[in-house]
């Protein structure tokens, strides 16, 4: 199978979403906005929801890449580091809470067709931050596990804020003082 293809397919399909919907889409919708037949996108994906259920893993994957990329840099602080899981997460949900009404539903954990994605995403998200605060140490009373959760729930909250991208940084730093039990929280470098 042509990956090519396959990601042609899978940017008709978000096209589509950004217009339609998940439920008004059809398979035909998405063969004409990729200027092909339907049996053709049918090489590529078994349905209509096959083809969004992969559309939801890729975004989700990417997201998740980024995220392993900024848990695994070294050379940065470890507030850095957690930052950019974070950031991860909340990029991926304004990317697609902007778009369209519509693309916001490839994030609802609730869905039928990408639930498991949602939380699987999440559940890896918790494990990579997990794995920073134990490494970092967190304050005595404090658990990495409860830690993660934290900073997951921190990043939900911000999702619905006015500029939410402007206020990571500085909500980053106030969380990790009090997880890390400094009056000072470690440095964080705002990237923009």
């Amino acid at each position: 199978m042509s990956t090519d293809r396959l990601d042609e397919v899978l940017d008709a399909t978000y096209d589509c979403l950004t217009r339609y919907g998940v439920r008004r889409t059809t398979m035909d919708d998405i063969a004409t906005t990729m200027g092909v037949s339907r049996s053709a996108v049918y090489q590529y994906v078994r349905s209509k929801d096959d083809a969004f259920r992969r559309l939801a893993a890729r975004l989700h994957d990417r997201a998740l890449a980024r995220a392993r990329r900024s848990a695994a840099d070294e050379d940065a602080p470890y507030a850095e580091r957690i930052r950019g899981v974070l950031a991860a997460k909340l990029d991926l949900v304004l990317e697609l809470s902007g778009a369209s009404p519509h693309t916001a539903e490839l994030i609802d954990t609730e869905a039928r067709l990408f639930g498991g994605i949602c939380g699987g995403f999440t559940g890896d998200l918790r494990r990579l931050l997990v794995s920073l605060f134990t490494e970092a140490g967190t304050s005595g009373e404090i658990e990495p596990a409860d830690a993660a959760d934290i900073a997951i729930a921190l990043v939900v909250g911000l999702e619905g804020a006015p500029d939410p991208r402007q206020l990571l940084g500085p909500a980053t730093e106030a969380l990790l003082a009090g997880l890390f039990g400094r009056t000072t929280p470690p440095p964080i470098q705002i990237v923009a």
